[in-house]
């Protein structure tokens, strides 16, 4: 399976340099393209004590958009000679990454895994909802903490 594009959702919580460095590698040898993607939860509007609106759902979205795109920024020096662009999407982590992998027709989807023992134990987490959910591959990269990093593959 050669892969033409790798949809690599990311989050504040990842060691994006992880997941990065291996999609980067298998961009270069497969000439794919590389979408990152941020999924925030729908916000709720801010207000002050006294119950006054200060920012609405579509500023809060605005202003999350802008810092998920200050984070891709961040990314880049990994990406360096792939094609690569960004998307931000809100909603369900899970359910907007397999949407947008189905949207977007990727042939491979590349997570970090940073579960706690604790989340893998109560069967929870985005990255194991969405392995056991993709039609299509899912990468699973988890850095180690003596460096490098451990990947496993959960296939559709």
């Amino acid at each position: 399976m050669t892969p033409r594009r790798i949809l690599v959702p990311l989050s504040a919580h990842d060691d994006a340099e992880a997941v990065l460095s291996v999609v980067a590698a298998l961009a270069r040898e497969s000439g794919a393209v590389v979408r990152c993607l941020r999924v925030w939860p729908i916000p709720e509007p801010r207000s002050a004590k006294s119950d006054r609106v200060v920012a609405t759902v579509d500023q809060e979205m605005e202003r999350l958009g802008a810092q998920a795109l200050d984070d891709f920024r961040r990314a880049e020096p990994w990406l360096r000679g792939v094609p690569a662009e960004s998307v931000v999407r809100f909603g369900s982590a899970a359910r907007e990454i397999l949407v947008e992998a189905h949207a977007w027709d990727a042939d491979l989807i590349a997570l970090t895994q940073t579960d706690g023992w604790l989340r893998r134990l109560l069967g929870g987490g985005t990255t194991r909802a969405v392995a056991r959910k993709a039609t299509v591959p899912v990468l699973l990269c988890r850095p180690r903490r003596e460096g490098g990093v451990r990947l496993r593959w959960a296939t559709a």
